[in-house]
């Protein structure tokens, strides 16, 4: 696979979320034609809250038709420095840069998250997104 312009924005960008998250620790991170999967290591001091690091995975699919805006229904207010915020600011540093090549780029309003909470369960998902692009003829979208 090769990366259009605006997949090398997304792989840039990727690569600056420690700079403006600096508790965050990227894991393994593959850009496909319509989506890009990685997994964002949050590396914060426990709060006591959970045993284990908080790990998670993402698959931000994007070009989507555009659709209407909707109002926000998070009620409980602003979110800062969690993984909402992260992928919130990776998702507005690719749209700024890729809209000056496309006009129409939108992402969809979702993304896919799964908490890693093994060893185990983080290489089989590491293991997956390195062999994503192998898989991507078989994909329901290619």
């Amino acid at each position: 696979m090769f990366r259009s312009e605006i997949g090398k924005i997304a792989n840039q960008c990727w690569k600056e979320i420690p700079d403006h998250f600096p508790f965050v620790k990227l894991g393994e991170f593959v850009i496909m034609p319509n989506h890009v999967h990685g997994i964002i290591i949050i590396d914060k001091k426990d709060d006591g809250r959970f045993s284990n690091p908080h790990v998670g995975t993402q698959n931000f699919a994007s070009l989507r038709a555009p659709k209407p805006r909707q109002k926000s229904q998070n009620k409980f207010g602003p979110q800062s420095k969690n993984l909402g915020s992260i992928v919130r600011g990776f998702k507005i540093g690719v749209t700024k840069k890729a809209r000056k090549i496309r006009t129409d780029f939108q992402w969809q309003a979702r993304y896919y998250d799964h908490i890693i909470r093994d060893h185990e369960s983080f290489n089989n998902i590491s293991e997956y997104i390195r062999n994503n692009p192998s898989q991507w003829k078989e994909d329901r979208f290619y």
